[in-house]
């Protein structure tokens, strides 16, 4: 009903009975005399397309809170429960036949899914909105905590259907059930949770709904073994998988027919691509703006060394940092021997190192300086020397380094979908090539860099007064210039997922005529079916619009071909709006650019150039993104705007973060995270993360802040519980170690570094193969999920630095370590029907 007649819903229910009626008119003109006459007529048409016939067939397996069966009503044959049943016949008898308002009200029963979804959603908008209920004020920063890339694929087609089932245990103890979906060597059936089950355990299986239709052997099980269990109100679900050692082959090929004649009547099971859709976009949105540099470790011969860096837009400045004056990247200074073997060697669940560090220039050259804050502490009487002389310089930085384990294996990451679905299925499921494992068989670790660098701190440290006579001895701390590290080869992190062709470095003049306009640029880089440019002024144009480009200086150099109306779409657009990603158009009309580029670059090879970064070995890239995106170093969370705000929607936090895993679990349910410390400061003015997204929009940057946290969890209150207050909410630096002194007295001391950037747009082609798997057979769902993908418009990286900033303000050593330990947490008391059953 639309929404603006949901107030008469009252005045339409009177009216359905009548509206076939010839006194229709005059029965509206009374019960409704109190309405305007334009609303009036809304209700006329309102029941008039209620009253139209309806052909639908209605289909609630899995929709509703209730047993379906087939119930048939003039010649179309639905599948209800007894609720709907019961609506259907009553509203068929208000109307006088089957109509679009019979079909309403069948599918918005009390117990439909979504209508239960829809009422809890308004419920907890609406206690969200009483001021004096902060728990209700909780739950709508609880977010799903997911593993990136981490989502089940299926060897075979799973049909949702349900039928009746006599199943055997192995005490031969004889129960009834149904089947929830099925495949050819797998089943999921739901029955009563009073009988005991485990995995692994023998189960005969009898399809009792399918005998009477079909010839089966009734006196023959069908042999399962119990995989999972799971548990919901009054029923257990067991998922199986056929036994190997007791082989059916008639079943085998009834159920191969029975599943490929009739996946589309009962729908094919696709929730673990609903789910991996949703994981691998949020891949596509934390990955690009993760600040933190991955760098893969390689072991060999017992020796560790760094091999591989995967950067970004947000995370390339450090290796930029790190790069002398002939341009070549000295990440190793960073990351060298000693550092990388102690980060191994360490007994902490989190192996980190905090590395100050600045250069000096001199004759033309770059001087690297570093520090750890365990050499700082080793080298006590330099450590003030070291930090107040460094501070004084603009190339100061304070990097985070963390270390995890990793696997080579990681960079597998398949589709969802098995490989019968088609051919380009199955070639997307290939395993990595074996020239390309070859290359990363020996990574072991993943250390992960962060610039932590605090311009507040920098200004503490500055304020150390240093003697400049003793500045000879800070060469303990510089890197010789004449032992250069091992060489590091760094890899960007592409927009799309993997790059189908090279790419070549082309600076030439061109023209874009777009909407009736022509827009002068320069060409950046060159494919044969693409290329990039850089115009003078602003794209006001669509992403995905086609435009038309011209090479006026290319011209000059070519009779053979036209080059001054080239066929193209925009795919991407930078933040800026002055860099355009492009892709010649499909087919007859994108030849000639394809035809061009590719004769010009065969003809020029020799004199092209590449990107310094590109591929040496198809598919690296990716691999090494697909590994680090399985291993995450920060805790991160998108948001999408509603209501005029930027709400939490799905985090990532994995196992190297524990202490904001206990924070943020704290006031979670159970594989949630709580993210309303982030959100503290909601009621003052300019909040920081809704305020931070807009200076992003404006200014094209990230902007980071430093959060404090007193975590104190034996308090029950949220807010004693937890009190945070970004870094610019203080008043002082002396304000700011008092919060933490009193914190540490009978609490946890957590800061982290926090970083807002907007996201770009979904990479639909990285996603395009299981979307369309849904789209065959749920179009509205395949929609559902590219407008929850569009919506997503900004980014939050957390990165754990509190060990650094307790040593910034003086805390030693001791007292880092003592602040590990969280503070024993009180119980939880029981709400609702548990709190009843314990108070009886």
């Amino acid at each position: 009903m639309n929404q603006d007649l949901s107030q008469y819903a009252s005045v339409i229910e009177q009216l359905k009975p009548m509206v076939k009626e010839p006194e229709f008119n005059q029965v509206l003109q009374q019960i409704a005399s109190h309405i305007p006459k334009e609303k009036r007529f809304l209700i006329k048409m309102e029941v008039k397309r209620l009253a139209r016939p309806c052909l639908r067939a209605i289909d609630l397996r899995g929709q509703v809170d209730g047993q379906c069966k087939l119930y048939e009503y003039n010649g179309i044959k639905h599948y209800l429960d007894d609720v709907a049943i019961e609506v259907f016949e009553q509203q068929v008898r208000i109307f006088g036949l089957y109509c679009f308002g019979v079909y309403e009200a069948v599918m918005a029963t009390e117990n439909n899914f979504r209508v239960i979804r829809e009422k809890a959603e308004a419920r907890n908008e609406k206690e969200q909105e009483v001021a004096d209920k902060p728990k209700n004020s909780l739950t709508q920063f609880d977010v799903i905590n997911i593993g990136l890339l981490d989502y089940a694929k299926r060897n075979e087609e799973r049909m949702n259907f349900a039928v009746a089932l006599e199943i055997f245990t192995e005490t031969n103890n004889s129960l009834r059930a149904t089947s929830v979906d099925i495949s050819s060597h797998g089943l999921k059936i739901k029955l009563s949770k009073e009988q005991l089950f485990k995995p692994g355990e023998k189960i005969g299986v009898y399809f009792r709904g399918l005998e009477t239709e079909y010839s089966l052997d009734k006196k023959q099980a069908i042999k399962y073994q119990v995989v999972s269990i799971s548990r919901k109100q009054e029923h257990q679900f067991l998922q199986m998988k056929r036994l190997a050692d007791a082989p059916n082959n008639a079943f085998d090929q009834f159920i191969d027919k029975f599943i490929h004649g009739n996946k589309r009547r009962y729908k094919v099971n696709m929730d673990n691509t609903v789910d991996a859709i949703i994981n691998k976009s949020c891949e596509q949105y934390f990955s690009p703006s993760c600040p933190t540099l991955p760098v893969y470790i390689d072991v060999n011969e017992g020796r560790a060394l760094p091999r591989f860096a995967m950067a970004n837009e947000l995370n390339r400045h450090i290796l930029g940092y790190w790069n002398d004056e002939e341009d070549e990247l000295r990440l190793g200074y960073l990351l060298n021997q000693e550092r990388i073997q102690y980060l191994i060697e360490s007994k902490e669940d989190v192996p980190t190192l905090f590395i100050y560090a600045f250069n000096h220039i001199q004759n033309g050259k770059v001087y690297f300086y570093s520090a750890s804050h365990i050499d700082l502490a080793r080298h006590e009487k330099l450590r003030n020397l070291f930090l107040g002389f460094g501070a004084r310089k603009v190339s100061w930085r304070v990097f985070k380094i963390s270390l995890s384990n990793m696997s080579p294996k990681q960079a597998y990451a398949p589709l969802s979908l098995p490989d019968e679905v088609g051919t380009k299925v199955k070639r997307q499921n290939a395993k990595p090539a074996p020239r390309l494992m070859a290359k990363l068989k020996n990574l072991a670790y993943i250390a992960q860099i962060t610039d932590i660098t605090s311009d507040a701190e920098q200004l503490l440290f500055s304020q150390i007064k240093i003697d400049r006579s003793q500045l000879k001895a800070l060469k303990l701390f510089g890197h010789a210039r004449n032992r250069p590290p091992f060489p590091v080869k760094a890899f960007r992190y592409k927009f799309h997922e993997q790059r189908m062709e090279t790419r070549y470095l082309l600076r030439t003049s061109v023209n874009l005529h777009a909407r009736g306009q022509t827009i002068t640029g320069v060409s950046e880089d060159i494919s044969i079916n693409g290329l990039r440019i850089e115009i003078e002024g602003e794209y006001h144009g669509d992403v995905n619009m086609r435009v038309v480009l011209a090479f006026p200086k290319l011209q000059e150099l070519t009779s053979k071909f036209d080059v001054s109306n080239l066929q193209y779409r925009v795919v991407h657009v930078s933040g800026d709006k002055n860099i355009l990603h492009l892709r010649t158009v499909a087919g007859e009309d994108g030849l000639s650019a394809r035809t061009f580029f590719a004769e010009l670059i065969k003809s020029n090879k020799a004199s092209l150039k590449t990107y310094p970064d590109e591929e040496e070995i198809p598919g690296i890239g990716h691999a090494l993104r697909c590994i680090n995106a399985k291993n995450p170093a920060t805790l991160a969370f998108v948001l999408s705007k509603t209501s005029g705000r930027y709400h939490p929607q799905v985090g990532v936090l994995g196992e190297t973060s524990p202490r904001l895993k206990n924070l943020c679990g704290h006031f979670a349910e159970q594989n949630k995270l709580n993210l309303e410390v982030f959100f503290r400061d909601r009621h003052l003015d300019a909040p920081f993360v809704q305020h931070a997204i807009k200076q992003v929009k404006t200014e094209h940057q990230p902007v980071m802040r430093e959060l404090f946290v007193a975590f104190k969890p034996t308090e029950k209150d949220p807010r004693a519980a937890i009190d945070a207050r970004y870094e610019h909410r203080f008043s002082s630096h002396d304000a700011q170690k008092q919060f933490i002194a009193d914190t540490l007295k009978d609490g946890q001391f957590i800061a982290m570094s926090v970083s807002v950037t907007t996201t770009g747009k979904p990479d639909l082609e990285m996603l395009q193969s299981e979307i369309n798997y849904i789209g065959v057979y749920a179009i509205h769902r395949a929609k559902e999920l590219e407008e929850r993908l569009w919506s997503i418009g900004a980014c939050v990286h957390a990165v754990d630095i509190t060990d650094e900033v307790l040593l910034r303000f003086g805390f030693d050593l001791q007292e880092v370590q003592a602040n590990y330990q969280t503070p024993s947490q009180h119980a939880i008391e029981p709400s609702g029907i548990k709190a009843l059953l314990k108070s009886g």
